[in-house]
């Protein structure tokens, strides 16, 4: 079955702006935030806190979730199009922030990621391969001030 080209980038982050960073396994050397393509049926929250179950064994609910209203459209890297339909060369991100109080241990899915890291934001920035993912980090600390005023 083929993957929907629509997916979440999930910012996960702590009140004082540390940033959580996944290496994938298939790239070593790739740092990026939690991301992940939609299922059939799913909201764009469901998928959300469905990958950053899966990716950190966080439990989303219980912190401020927030969906930041960015979308990116990418054309999709020629090594994972595979995964796609045939015709498929564009993907859809929707960018949402999960705030957690303090920086908390991850258990990674080892058949995804090597590795984890917390970094203060303008470094996550910095170490991401992903234009559209540091752009996100970049705004950060708009974004996290905002979902304290929302809570």
């Amino acid at each position: 079955m083929y993957k929907i080209p629509v997916s979440v980038l999930v910012i996960i982050h702590t009140v004082d702006l540390q940033v959580l960073l996944l290496e994938r396994a298939d790239h070593p050397g790739f740092w990026q935030s939690v991301t992940g393509s939609q299922d059939p049926g799913e909201t764009l929250v469901q998928t959300a806190i469905r990958e950053v179950s899966e990716e950190t064994g966080l439990n989303p609910t219980g912190y401020v979730l927030t969906n930041w209203q960015i979308e990116n459209c990418y054309e999709i890297y020629q090594e994972w199009r595979w995964r796609y339909g045939p015709d498929v060369r564009f993907n859809t991100e929707h960018v949402f922030g999960l705030c957690l109080p303090d920086i908390m241990p991850i258990m990674i899915a080892a058949r995804e990621h090597l590795n984890y890291i917390w970094l203060p934001w303008q470094q996550a920035a910095e170490k991401v391969f992903s234009s559209s993912n540091a752009e996100a980090i970049l705004k950060l600390p708009v974004r996290a001030q905002f979902a304290q005023v929302d809570t």
